[in-house]
Order: C-alpha cells, then structure tokens, then sequence
C-alpha cells in the first residue's frame, strides 16, 4: 500500500460517525406494509430502513435480508420419529419465527429487533469495527433521547476513504 493511500485511510478513520453518516434517513413504522418498503427500498437503491415509533425512537430495522424470506421461503426443522414421537434437531421455535416472516405482510411482522446502535460522537474505526465484526451493513445512529439522526452503513465509510485518498 503506498504511504499516501495508507495516510488517507488513517486520516478517514480519525473521523466521527457524525463526520460522515446520511442524516435524517428514511425511515418506516412498523405499520407500514411490506409492499412499501420493498418499492421504497428498490426505488432509493439502499439495502435497509430504520423502524422507528410514534416519537421516532428506534424499535428495529428491516433490511433485504428480512425481505429474502417472502421469496425464498422457509425449510422446516430436520426431526426423526421415535414411537409416533416428533423430535426435532433444531429449535422449531426459529422455525416459526422464519415462517411468520415470510407470511408477514407489515414490517412489524418482517424487521429484525434489538438491532445494534451507534451515537453521533463514536469513532468511525470503533464503527467499522462493530459492521465488520457482526456482519451487519447498517448502523442506526441514535440521540440521547434514543431517537434516530442518522444511518451509517459500509458504503458510507468506503466513500470517506475514496474522499480522502482523493485529497
């Protein structure tokens, strides 16, 4: 790597989330039909939203993924018999969770929950960390009052490194 391209990287990652997150991003309820989101997301070229309340605090975030369920379908969990006996190999409780995904028809029914957050003031390396080390693509960013203020994804960070490799 030339010194150049690695001190423009190590500039980008001196930056905050605030530095370089979309603010305000399109969000959605959850409420808000299945139908919609699929068209909002294709419309915009983007690969999740925020699910935020009435008081736009975060309750979770749908994403393609969630999404894959409606087309792909769900496999039932592998089980044997034994004497008229149904024993499964995996938990038929995650079976169920997929099932009612894929049936969903209001994000509700569909987003992922509890999803991992990030505030404004955290360090985009420690950012990037957590994206890379969850395997995630998405990072809402949230106020002190829990309410979302912006969305920091990889693409985000890719194009602050090509920022800076261009100075």
């Amino acid at each position: 790597m030339k010194a150049e391209t690695l001190q423009g990287f190590q500039t980008s990652m001196l930056k905050t989330v605030a530095d370089i997150m979309t603010r305000d991003p399109v969000t959605v309820t959850p409420e808000t039909p299945l139908t919609e989101v699929i068209r909002t997301i294709a419309e915009r070229k983007i690969s999740g939203l925020p699910v935020v309340d009435e008081a736009g605090k975060l309750v979770g975030v749908i994403s393609e993924t969630d999404l894959m369920w409606r087309e792909t379908g769900v496999t039932p969990p592998p089980y044997i018999m034994l004497l008229d006996s149904v024993i499964y190999l995996e938990n038929p409780g995650h079976y169920e969770r997929e099932l009612h995904k894929a049936l969903g028809q209001t994000v509700k029914e569909a987003m992922s929950q509890k999803p991992i957050t990030v505030t404004p003031d955290k360090p985009l390396r420690e950012a990037a960390q957590i994206l890379h080390e969850h395997k995630i693509h998405r990072l809402p960013v949230l106020n002190a009052d829990g309410q979302v203020v912006g969305i920091l994804t990889r693409g985000d960070i890719i194009r602050a490194m090509a920022a800076e490799q261009d100075r």
